[in-house]
């Protein structure tokens, strides 16, 4: 696109086309013109994203997590519509609705299991019930911190109110840490349950909400619809090799633990199930464990709390290489960093967007590397 000169201005007005070079030349009102008005229906689509995206921005989480769900929970529903006579509306029904207990009822019993720990501990740290022993003597020799160290130890021996009291202001911001987390937690679990329901009305038309996937990722890039096959393969194969057995992990030691009798069984069961979707492993929680069994319980007891808990806290290390090798082209190492990195980076969602996301950039990168060598 050239602007005219003005000895082409009686050629530019007769078609627009000089006859010599054989371009087409705008003057420069028309230029200007032109430019404001891309650059009002630019600004025009721009507002009307940014608000589509701020209308849509609370309801992310929740969209996400129900296709997350959705593909993960879809293999188990084809099968539920084969036994009900192809009816996938109650196939559908059916996997929610087994979804959700299966939620609802360990979270429930964690959460009882919480009130009580933190109604036994508060009991215990009731200023009547706790007492402190007396400061000793050479702690004032320390540097620095000796001395007020020993003066406030000395009161809280002797009132415990009162010392309280001085580190209150301190303790405020802990605390409102801990209750923002508390209420984010809750937050989250309501969201997620709203997920599953969400996730139960994608089932019967999940063909076809596939097949537009792939005619949207085909036109952004020529092997789009394998990387949507690639995404559902790879979260299946994570909620499969890492929440399936991470769970599985985790109801297997909950019940050693209420047969053992151990106190706080709930806690404990949360901590292994946490620590194996995080990729920290089971055995952090359950070798302290172990090791307590053989000072508190009888000799047999701790023989045989031993010889449960330790094939339980293996399990992971043996069944998730075998589970996540099954079904992808990606190694599983990429899977492994993908997963550990996604959590540390975004939370729980990360836990499928990051193997996802290595995942396409591996075939990607697996992909120029076999056209440079054909080149």
């Amino acid at each position: 696109m050239l602007v005219e000169s003005p000895l082409a201005h009686d050629d530019a007005t007769h078609g627009g086309r000089h006859p010599r070079d054989g371009f087409i030349h705008f003057d420069r009102e028309e230029l200007s013109g032109t430019l404001v008005e891309l650059a009002i229906r630019v600004a025009v689509l721009a507002l009307l994203l940014y608000w589509a995206l701020a209308l849509l921005r609370p309801f992310a989480s929740v969209v996400m997590w129900s296709v997350i769900i959705a593909v993960a929970l879809y293999p188990a529903f084809s099968r539920f519509a084969r036994y009900l006579g192809n009816r996938r509306r109650l196939a559908a029904a059916v996997v929610t609705a087994l979804a959700l207990l299966v939620v609802i009822g360990p979270a429930t019993w964690l959460a009882i299991g919480l009130i009580d720990s933190i109604r036994v501990v508060a009991e215990r740290l009731e200023p009547e019930r706790l007492a402190l022993p007396p400061p000793f003597p050479s702690l004032k020799t320390w540097p620095l911190i000796g001395e007020r160290l020993y003066d406030f130890w000395m009161l809280a021996s002797t009132n415990l109110r009162e010392a309280a009291a001085k580190i209150a202001p301190q303790l405020k911001p802990l605390g409102s840490t801990l209750l923002h987390t508390v209420a984010g937690t809750g937050t989250a679990t309501i969201k997620f349950l709203v997920a599953i329901v969400v996730a139960g009305f994608l089932l019967p038309p999940g063909p076809a909400l596939v097949a537009a996937t792939k005619r949207v990722a085909h036109r952004l890039a020529a092997q789009g619809d394998h990387f949507v096959d690639l995404a559902g393969t790879t979260i299946r194969t994570v909620a499969r090799g890492v929440i399936g057995i991470s769970a599985l992990q985790a109801l297997l030691a909950g019940a050693g633990l209420l047969a053992a009798g151990v106190p706080g069984a709930s806690l404990i069961t949360s901590a292994v199930l946490i620590f194996g979707i995080v990729q920290i492993g089971a055995g952090i929680v359950l070798l302290p464990l172990v090791i307590w069994a053989w000072f508190a319980m009888t000799p047999m007891s701790a023989l045989l709390f031993t010889a449960y808990m330790l094939p339980v806290g293996l399990l992971d290390n043996v069944l998730r290489p075998i589970v996540m090798g099954r079904g992808l082209s990606v190694p599983m190492p990429v899977i492994l960093v993908g997963v550990i990195g996604g959590t540390l980076a975004y939370g729980i969602t990360g836990l499928f967007l990051g193997p996802i996301v290595l995942s396409v950039i591996w075939e990607l990168a697996a992909a120029w590397i076999e056209a440079r060598q054909e080149a």
